[in-house]
């Protein structure tokens, strides 16, 4: 009697063999529901910091052509009328941004001031306009220039309104802001 409970305890722990393993259906659905909902989450983040950094593209690159006009006046007591006489190294057109002098728009007085474009040419980016304005002048006659850089307000192809001349510096136009230190 012993071996006859002993085999019928063997016989119930054992799985049946015409299972199969795997996944059911359900299981699947789930897994893919997991995952769908996790992406629908992470992707605008992803695409939103990809945007960000191009955007820091054109933030270094138009800070760069401002302060190189910056140097530029100090050397030659006028402003550089194109990028390329700067000599800074960058290229003035890249896959998302263009940067120029020049703009939609003319500056009165060139020798007074000049303005870095620094245009989207895709829509979720936001354009970027800088400012070097001729200052005060010192007592030993030499001039100094003021700059701002300006970033604006919602993201889109297009012109950007420029920085307006000030006595204390540059001060970004309305639908901008500063991102100057």
């Amino acid at each position: 009697m012993k071996t006859v409970v002993g085999t019928i305890a063997l016989n119930q722990a054992q799985p049946p063999q015409d299972r199969q393993a795997g996944f059911t259906l359900i299981e699947l659905l789930v897994v893919i529901l997991i995952v769908t909902l996790l992406s629908a989450i992470a992707l605008p983040s992803f695409l939103n910091q990809a945007n960000k950094a191009k955007q820091s593209e054109a933030k270094t690159y138009t800070n760069a052509f401002v302060r190189a006009q910056q140097a530029y006046y100090l050397e030659q007591h006028t402003f550089a009328p194109t990028l390329d006489l700067l000599s800074v190294g960058l290229p003035t057109q890249t896959a998302h941004y263009q940067y120029g002098t020049d703009g939609p728009y003319n500056v009165a007085a060139a020798d007074e001031n000049i303005i870095i474009l620094g245009s989207s040419l895709q829509a979720p980016l936001k354009s970027y306009v800088g400012m070097v304005q001729v200052g005060l002048v010192t007592a030993i006659g030499e001039a100094t220039t003021l700059a701002i850089i300006c970033e604006s307000n919602s993201p889109g192809i297009g012109s950007i309104p420029p920085p307006v001349a000030a006595a204390n510096g540059p001060i970004c136009s309305s639908g901008t802001a500063s991102i100057s230190k």
